[in-house]
């Protein structure tokens, strides 16, 4: 079938890319479904730093490249082996799809899936597929999913049904931002109640923790950003206190908290922000990061620190998930009011917009814009 999808051909564009237009609309050909494949109907895709990291060349993946990773859609067409799913069911994707046999997920660790992210690293499907050609060319899909797209063929594994009076446009957050901020907390850094945490970066990812500490019932929710209209946003969510990032941060948060945080979580993606983070733990603390620097990016430890202050220092892959375990939990937080994610939606484009929104995405005026398909 003929698909109309957002295509990369040159990583690396300069800004603002709505001159430089990185991403191109282009009608592509969509193979049907494989086996243990569903064929999607996107109805909405979230634009997130994991997608503009590809874009700037800050990571390295094939191209062309179909991008687009943090969506919900309706099912179509299943694959052969598909018995699970039914034409018109709601699903999320999930960018980490698990085969559910490697030790990683033998392990419950399906974030660690080492085929998945063999797959992810090489542009194909779980099975090693790639579906998407522009005439004699193939074209790579983004982490399994190429969700800036009218359609997507994805992995079964790649899928979590989802209840269908879940607005479609609020279930898109739950398969990236929600996962893995939500997850860092829950998951990674496993807060309890009563205790302190930071959250260092308030994008989409970094907003969706602070939500989660507040839910986990955590005494003392600081936020720490370089914006003052993130910052108000996340007061307005329910952050105790928020804190401007700058050289003083360190010693703000440890000076708010008598000594520093129980948990402190970086979202920023920035050496300087995860220096700052671990700064702001206390002894005896977790510092956590789902940040993604570029691969190069080195973080100098101080090791009598680490040992004599039993501090731990935690990477968190989209939030530690089991998705099919956790986005229903999520989901359940949401619609009880104790999850407002979709207070973290800073507007709707359509496709054709596409470059507009990675450039306010990249300024960091927008935390979460949703790309709405017609249905």
């Amino acid at each position: 079938m003929k698909i109309e999808a957002a295509v990369l051909r040159h990583r690396g564009a300069s800004r603002p890319y709505v001159d430089s237009r990185p991403l191109v609309i282009e009608t592509l050909d969509l193979d049907p479904p494989g086996k243990g494949e569903v064929l999607v109907r996107i109805a909405a895709a979230g634009l997130c730093h994991s997608d503009l990291s590809v874009i700037s060349g800050d990571r390295d993946r094939p191209v062309p490249m179909a991008l687009g990773h943090e969506a919900a859609g309706v099912v179509e067409v299943l694959g052969r082996d598909v018995d699970d799913l039914a034409v018109g069911d709601h699903v999320v994707m999930v960018f980490m799809p698990s085969c559910g046999h490697c030790l990683p997920c033998a392990e419950g660790r399906p974030a660690l899936c080492e085929p998945g992210a063999a797959a992810n690293g090489a542009g194909t499907l779980l099975g090693g597929g790639r579906r998407l050609h522009d005439g004699e060319t193939t074209v790579h899909h983004h982490l399994g999913c190429s969700a800036f797209a009218s359609h997507a063929v994805v992995s079964r594994r790649s899928l979590v049904k989802v209840d269908r009076d879940l607005p479609l446009e609020d279930a898109a957050l739950f398969g990236c931002a929600v996962l893995t901020g939500v997850g860092a907390v829950v998951n990674t850094a496993k807060v309890q109640a009563g205790q302190t945490v930071a959250v260092v970066g308030l994008g989409g990812v970094g907003l969706a923790a602070v939500l989660g500490a507040i839910a986990a019932g955590a005494a003392q929710v600081i936020a720490v950003d370089l914006s003052p209209d993130k910052l108000a946003l996340a007061r307005d969510l329910g952050a105790t206190a928020t804190v401007l990032a700058g050289a003083e941060a360190a010693a703000e948060v440890r000076a708010l908290t008598d000594g520093g945080c129980d948990v402190v979580l970086e979202m920023a993606g920035a050496i300087r922000a995860l220096e700052s983070a671990v700064a702001m733990t206390r002894r005896g603390g977790t510092t956590v990061t789902a940040g993604l620097p570029p691969p190069d990016a080195t973080l100098p430890i101080n090791v009598v620190a680490l040992v004599a202050e039993e501090r731990t220092l935690k990477g968190s892959y989209i939030g530690t998930c089991v998705p099919t375990r956790d986005i229903p939990r999520y989901v359940a937080l949401y619609r009880a009011g104790r999850l407002p994610v979709d207070r973290l939606v800073s507007g709707y484009l359509t496709l054709d917009r596409i470059n507009e929104g990675f450039d306010a995405l990249h300024a960091g005026t927008a935390v979460r814009q949703i790309v709405r398909f017609p249905q």
